[in-house]
C-alpha cells in the first residue's frame, strides 16, 4: 500500500467521486497485455466507464453532488476510471440518467457510445433496414435498441439459439444464428460487432461498419458503392446526454450481469472471462 496525491484537476476538468464502473473487453485485453504497443506505460489505472457524483464541476456547469456518467479513452490518454476520485475533461462527462441506478448507468458509456457513434456513421434513419451482428452482446444489444428508437427495421445475427428470444424482446424483427439465412444484399446498413464480415448482406450503395478492430479492415466493397469503416469510440459528452435521455424515455434498458465490490476486482475479471454474460459486469466502489 502507498499514499498517492489528491487529484488536482486541470482547467476544463471535472472531479468525480466514483460510485460504479464496469469491465469491458478492452480492460481485459489491456490487463492481459494483448494490446501491445498501444498500452499506456506502467504504472497505470484501468477503466473506461464511470458513474459517480461530482465533487468539483469547475467551469462545466455541473454542480457538486450531481450524478454523472463519463467515458475516458484510457488507451489514448492513460486516464483510467478505476479509482475513488477521477478528473476528466468536462466534455467527456454528462448528467446520469435518473430512471436507473448509478450501477446500471455505469454499464452504458463505452458500449453505448460505441453503438451510438457507429449508428451515426451508418446514418441509420427511420425506415432503414439494419443488420446487427453479435446483437446479444453489450454493444450489439444497445445498437438494436438505439436503431429501433430511430425507427429503423432491425434484424439480428447471434451466436447461440438461447439469444434469439433476447434480441427479439429488445426490438429485432427477425433473428438467426446462421449467416447463410441472411438475405443477400438485403440491408441498407450492417453493424458488425465481432468481425463476421457478412458483406454479401449489404445492399449495393449501402454502408458497412465494423467495430472489431482485432479482425482487421472490412473487405473493399467500393465496386458495389458500399462505404465501409472500422469505427473506434471517442469521448463524447453530448452522446452520453443522448443516451441518458433515451434511458429515461424507456427506449434503452441497461443490462447488469453481476456486481462486484472493487476489492473483488479479480473475481469480476474471472466472471468476465468465463463468458456467457447476460449484461455487463459492474464494479462498485
Amino acid at each position: 500500500m502507498e499514499e498517492v496525491p489528491e487529484v488536482e484537476p486541470r482547467a476544463g476538468e471535472v472531479v468525480v467521486r466514483s460510485v460504479a464502473t464496469s469491465v469491458n473487453p478492452v480492460d481485459d485485453k489491456t490487463r492481459e497485455g494483448a494490446i501491445g504497443e498501444g498500452t499506456p506505460p506502467l504504472p497505470m489505472t484501468l477503466g473506461w466507464d464511470l458513474a459517480g457524483v461530482v465533487i468539483d464541476g469547475g467551469s462545466s456547469g455541473l454542480r457538486a453532488g450531481e450524478r454523472v456518467v463519463a467515458m475516458s479513452h484510457q488507451l489514448g490518454t492513460g486516464r483510467g476510471t478505476w479509482a475513488d476520485v477521477v478528473a476528466l475533461p468536462a466534455d467527456a462527462v454528462a448528467p446520469a440518467p435518473t430512471a436507473v441506478s448509478l450501477i446500471e448507468a455505469a454499464t452504458l458509456p463505452l458500449p453505448g457510445l460505441t453503438a451510438l457513434q457507429t449508428l451515426d456513421w451508418l446514418a441509420v434513419a427511420a425506415g432503414d433496414r439494419l443488420l446487427v451482428t453479435g446483437a446479444a452482446g453489450a454493444v450489439g444489444g444497445l445498437a438494436v435498441q438505439l436503431a429501433r428508437a430511430r425507427g429503423a427495421r432491425v434484424d439480428a445475427l447471434v451466436s447461440r439459439e438461447a439469444q434469439l428470444d433476447f434480441v427479439r424482446a429488445h426490438g429485432a424483427e427477425w433473428a438467426t444464428t446462421d449467416p447463410a439465412d441472411l438475405q443477400p444484399r438485403g440491408y441498407d446498413a450492417v453493424f458488425d460487432t465481432f468481425g463476421a464480415f457478412v458483406t454479401d448482406a449489404v445492399a449495393d450503395g449501402g454502408r458497412y461498419a465494423s467495430i472489431a478492430t482485432q479482425a482487421g479492415p472490412v473487405p473493399d466493397l467500393s465496386a458495389r458503392r458500399v462505404r465501409t469503416t472500422v469505427n473506434q469510440v471517442r469521448e463524447d459528452g453530448a452522446g452520453l446526454r443522448e443516451l441518458a435521455r433515451l434511458v429515461d424515455d424507456g427506449a434503452v434498458r441497461p443490462r447488469v450481469d453481476s456486481t462486484f465490490a472493487l476489492r473483488d476486482i479479480r473475481a469480476a475479471h474471472r466472471r468476465f472471462g468465463r463468458g456467457g454474460l447476460d449484461g455487463k459486469v459492474a464494479v462498485v466502489f
